[in-house]
């Protein structure tokens, strides 16, 4: 355990990964992860958001719920220990390890709807996670009907205590990670956030790494 208290075993060696994936600044990537790998996602720069969605491999209908993962772990926040769990109550996924301790998952994905209502009009045409979440699951046969309230891995969201957010700079570091091991085969579908309007990216979007272990078993 680390000094921040957030680390947990096992510790991998990035070179035992089975697949490794480097995803630009502003871009979509998505993945199957098998039951029993390990999904880790590294922010290389630091204080970089990373939308993050999980669908049931066998049946997309069955993803990744906000609202039932916080209330099944009675706390607002996702960090090592979490139980990732689908709309159908199923479990998806573990998180193992966490270096940063801050990811959210209440204030879900920008837009370009929303960059215009909080921003202005000048910000409307500007990319953001939505089109990009738009983008990747069309590749799977899903629509902007199937994108839900998603993970904001290392995106710093305070919770004021008259219950408001707030999106204040990060606190992930170059190098800190996030690692899941999924409970059931998972299609993993992530936008590296190109946001420039708030610091949840500190203004400068920056590449993530995604890395696939084996299972345990080998």
């Amino acid at each position: 355990m680390n000094a921040k208290g957030f680390f947990a075993a096992p510790v991998r060696d990035p070179k035992t990964a089975i697949a490794t994936h480097r995803v630009p600044a502003e871009a979509p990537w998505s993945g199957l992860v098998k039951r029993g790998q390990s999904i880790r996602i590294i922010d290389l720069e630091g204080q970089q958001a990373v939308d993050t969605l999980f669908y049931s491999a066998a049946d997309f209908a069955d993803r990744y719920s906000a609202q039932d993962t916080l209330r099944v772990q009675g706390a607002a926040y996702v960090t090592t220990g979490t139980r990732l769990i689908s709309n159908e109550g199923h479990l998806m996924g573990v998180v193992t390890a966490d270096t940063c301790g801050r990811h959210d998952t209440s204030a879900g994905a920008c837009s370009c709807e929303s960059n215009t209502a909080r921003f202005g009009q000048h910000t409307r045409y500007l990319h953001a996670c939505r089109e990009n979440f738009v983008y990747e699951v069309t590749k799977h046969g899903m629509s902007k009907r199937d994108i839900v309230p998603n993970i904001n891995f290392f995106m710093n969201v305070p919770i004021a205590p008259n219950g408001e957010l707030a999106i204040v700079d990060g606190v992930s570091k170059p190098g800190d990670y996030v690692e899941i091991k999924a409970e059931m085969d998972l299609l993993c579908v992530i936008s590296n956030c190109p946001q420039i309007n708030n610091p949840c990216n500190g203004f400068n979007p920056t590449p993530i790494e995604v890395l696939i272990f084996a299972g345990d078993e080998g």
